[in-house]
C-alpha cells in the first residue's frame, strides 16, 4: 500500500498535520481546522495516525482503558503525560462539573476528569464524530501516543528527557527527539523548518513521530497496545499503537 502518510497532532488553531511519502523521501508540515479535511488533502494519506483518543467505552475500570494502562509502565517519568479517558458520557459533557459527576458514575473506581482532559474533550469528540459517520475514513485512522512513538524509536526505551520543563520548551529534550526522527528518515530540511502559523515547535515533532508510526503500521510492524484491541459501543477499536 504505496502513499502519503499522515501524523496528526491537535493544536490550538486546528489540527498540525505531518504529511510524509517514505518511498520518495518528500515531507511536508501543515495546520487544517477541520479533522475530516485531512481525508480530503491533495495527498490523500493512505495511513492517518493521530495523537488523540479513538474508542470511548460506556464504563471505565481501574486507571482508565486499556490503551492508558498498557503503555504507562513503558515510558517511565513520561507516563504522566498519557491522560485517563473518562466514559464517553463524560467526553460527551459540555461543563467540567457535569463531565466529572458522569465519569465519577461511570468509572470504577471512581474517578473525576482531570482538567488537561477536558481541554481536548472537543478535539475527542471530532474525531469520534467523523470515525462514526464515515466507515471508510475510520479504516484508515489509527490512535497513536507521541511518548509511545518515541518510545518505540528509542529501541523501546523511555527517553530520559522530556520536551518541556516548568510548561517551556526544554532544548535538550526536543533535541534528543529531532535526533530520533532523523534517524527514522526525516530530512534535515523537515525537522529545522518554522512550525507552521497556528503551531509550536513540539506540535511539529509529535505529528512527525505520528508519521513514523504510521509508515510502521503501513509496513505491518507495528502493534496495537492493548493486543488485540478493545471496541467501544459503535465498534470502533480502542488501542495505542506503536
Amino acid at each position: 500500500m504505496d502513499g502519503w502518510l499522515a501524523g496528526v497532532d491537535g493544536c490550538r488553531v486546528g489540527w498540525v498535520v505531518a504529511l510524509w511519502h517514505p518511498d520518495t523521501g518528500e515531507a511536508r508540515v501543515q495546520v487544517v481546522p477541520r479533522f475530516v479535511e485531512i481525508a480530503e488533502l491533495v495527498e490523500a494519506p493512505v495511513v492517518i495516525a493521530v495523537d488523540m483518543p479513538i474508542g470511548l467505552p460506556a464504563r471505565i475500570e481501574l486507571q482508565g482503558r486499556g490503551p492508558e494502562q498498557a503503555v504507562r509502565p513503558l515510558l517511565g517519568m513520561r507516563q504522566s503525560s498519557v491522560f485517563a479517558v473518562p466514559a464517553r458520557c463524560a467526553v460527551y459533557a459540555s461543563e467540567y462539573r457535569e463531565a466529572c459527576r458522569l465519569a465519577f458514575e461511570a468509572s470504577d473506581p471512581p474517578r473525576h476528569v482531570s482538567k488537561q482532559l477536558f481541554m481536548i474533550a472537543p478535539k475527542i469528540r471530532e474525531v469520534d464524530g467523523a470515525l462514526r459517520a464515515d466507515a471508510a475514513l475510520a479504516k484508515k485512522v489509527f490512535e497513536v501516543h507521541p511518548e509511545v512513538a518515541f518510545w518505540r524509536l528509542n529501541g523501546d526505551r523511555a527517553l530520559a528527557e522530556p520536551k518541556k520543563r516548568k510548561g517551556s520548551r526544554y532544548p535538550p529534550g526536543l533535541a534528543l527527539r529531532r535526533n530520533l526522527l532523523s534517524v527514522a528518515g526525516f530530512a534535515a530540511s523537515i525537522l529545522d523548518a518554522p512550525p507552521p502559523k497556528g503551531a509550536a515547535s513540539d506540535d511539529v515533532l509529535d505529528a512527525l513521530a505520528c508519521a513514523a508510526i504510521a509508515q510502521r503500521i503501513r509496513a505491518g510492524l507495528a502493534r496495537p497496545f492493548p493486543d488485540p484491541p478493545g471496541r467501544d459501543d459503535y465498534g470502533l477499536p480502542i488501542a495505542i499503537w506503536a
